[in-house]
């Protein structure tokens, strides 16, 4: 009896078993690399740019208003994540403490990518803060401690959420126009998981008048799943208003 075509069928049969396991093998690492590139759509590849501007306006000799718009993207200039306009009420305590109450406006897309018909969240946030300085030898300290209410609008669900916030900062003048800012910022939930965020920033500044400055840096934002990259630009405009209300008085 011959049984060469029996074998040729075997052989065949293993053939096609290990072509199926090659194709399944295929299919399963299509998968997850599908899976893996849309898990990996947060905007931790691009650096993105906050601009951003910042005012102390003096009305009185212990009081002054805090003016902040900072603009904010998943990429460089583009891609919308987040606009925040923040004031509030400082009270001058001496020259090297001050203590702030405030308000901000959060409007914020969480997502990297585009949808359509998406719904920014939406945050009233009231904070208190106080800020302390001190100068060793040619740097300059700046100590921000700073407790946050937080009011969040996600259209389909509301959330109240409390977190604290401490910055150290170090500004070192080079002369008297250019100058190196650098801090390092931490965010703590008081509910659930205790680390929020941090912050690390360097920056080159430039003094273009007694109360009007620029700085161009660089922000390293890590979150406890996921670090960004972010490019900024602040401007940073204190005008002294005690002029014109003390005008108004009169």
């Amino acid at each position: 009896m011959d049984y060469s075509f029996f074998f040729v069928l075997v052989y065949l049969a293993k053939i096609l078993k290990k072509i199926a396991m090659i194709r399944s093998l295929l299919v399963s690492i299509l998968f997850c690399s599908s899976f893996l590139s849309m898990a990996q759509e947060t905007g931790e590849n691009s650096l993105g740019s906050w601009h951003m501007y910042f005012g102390t306006n003096k009305i009185s000799d212990k009081l002054s208003i805090h003016t902040e718009a900072q603009l904010r993207y998943y990429e460089n200039g583009k891609n919308f994540n987040q606009l925040l306009l923040r004031t509030g009420l400082n009270y001058h305590i001496n020259p090297h403490a001050i203590a702030t109450l405030g308000y901000g406006h959060i409007t914020t897309d969480g997502t990297f990518e585009e949808f359509p018909d998406e719904t920014n969240s939406i945050e009233h946030r009231i904070f208190e803060q106080f800020i302390l300085k001190n100068k060793v030898g040619e740097f300059l300290f700046e100590h921000r401690y700073r407790l946050e209410q937080r009011f969040i609008d996600f259209g389909d669900r509301t959330d109240t959420q409390h977190r604290a916030r401490y910055r150290l900062q170090v500004t070192l003048p080079l002369t008297d126009i250019f100058f190196l800012n650098f801090y390092d910022e931490v965010f703590l939930n008081l509910q659930d998981d205790v680390f929020g965020q941090n912050r690390l920033y360097g920056a080159l500044g430039i003094n273009v008048t007694s109360n009007l400055s620029a700085q161009v840096g660089y922000m390293k934002n890590h979150f406890p799943n996921a670090n960004f990259d972010r490019l900024q630009i602040g401007v940073i405009y204190n005008p002294d208003l005690r002029g014109i209300f003390k005008k108004e008085k009169t």
